[in-house]
């Protein structure tokens, strides 16, 4: 059994691309600004970082650009951060075998969905875990009803919990509630906030870990977020999370890997575009979008972490 919580900020990667004519849609997976960016990450204080997940895209990547990405993270974290691999699959089959892939080269653990397509019941959803788990690295259980239909509530994890390498649950039914329900059922395991909107509320109510995606934009303000919370500095918290929470409430909506892209760009790094079927954000979407940015810009500019 692993001793691995997969605590800390774990930021969820974007992926950049580049133009190419040859590519799926026209876009390239640019690994070398992708190393760099999750170097940036760690760096900048995140613990460390989670290619192939849903706002990386997985699903629009082939298996061989799905490869491409968990390595070139694993490569460039090296020995400064963590790095868990994104296994999410159709299957057991399938998800057994990224997750196979992630331990051949080198991951530190795995975010797992239940079954992506097929709503899946209790003992099937059992069955995908023990798969994956069997691997040996830990894994990092993840409840998105919204995306996937399946509802792991706090009595399923905890049974899912039961088995050997299964660490964390990565949280985001959106429900706080359910932070203190799954401590009392699954003690053991690691409690992670999985929407940005509602970080601080989790890491208040117990969660020890944040698996995040407006860290891409903010990561030393998230990082500095995290650390108040679990120091218990509810004022100073509060202080840095009002102004952000309006552009982290964009992590929650079904735009949210567009709008995390543009939030980088604003910032003044590349975000890019995104691979079908997520299009551009029309121009009102923008328009909310900047605003909410805006807000969290300059009160980071008037009080920046570290002064």
């Amino acid at each position: 059994m692993t001793q691995e919580k997969l605590d800390g900020v774990i930021v969820a990667t974007a992926l950049p691309y580049a133009e190419d004519s040859s590519a799926p849609a026209g876009l390239r997976v640019d690994l070398d600004r992708y190393a760099e960016h999750c170097r940036w990450l760690v760096e900048n204080g995140c613990r460390g970082v989670g290619p192939n997940g849903s706002l990386g895209e997985y699903s629009s990547l082939s298996d061989e650009e799905r490869r491409a990405v968990s390595r070139t993270a694993i490569e460039a974290v090296g020995d400064a951060g963590i790095v868990v691999v994104g296994v999410h699959g159709v299957g057991a089959h399938q998800a057994r075998e990224w997750a196979e892939k992630a331990a051949e080269d080198g991951a530190d653990g795995l975010l797992c969905l239940p079954p992506t397509v097929y709503r899946a019941n209790t003992s099937e959803v059992l069955h995908h875990f023990e798969q994956v788990a069997s691997v040996g690295l830990p894994v990092m259980a993840y409840n998105n009803p919204i995306d996937t239909k399946v509802d792991m509530t706090p009595e399923v994890v905890a049974e899912i919990a039961k088995l050997d390498n299964v660490v964390a649950i990565k949280e985001f039914s959106g429900d706080v509630r359910r932070v203190l329900e799954l401590r009392e059922l699954a003690p053991d395991l690691t409690v992670v906030a999985g929407a940005d909107d509602v970080a601080l509320e989790a890491l208040l109510m117990g969660a020890t870990g944040w698996f995040a995606g407006f860290p891409n934009v903010f990561p030393a303000e998230s990082a500095h977020l995290f650390e108040l919370a679990q120091q218990g500095r509810l004022e100073e918290a509060r202080a840095l999370y009002e102004p952000l929470v309006a552009a982290f409430r964009w992590d929650s909506r079904v735009e949210f890997v567009q709008a995390i892209k543009h939030g980088m760009e604003i910032v003044g790094r590349f975000g890019g575009p995104c691979r079908p079927p997520r299009g551009p954000l029309p121009a009102d979407q923008l328009a909310l979008l900047d605003a909410d940015m805006r807000k969290a810009v300059d009160y980071l500019n008037a009080h920046p972490v570290g002064s």
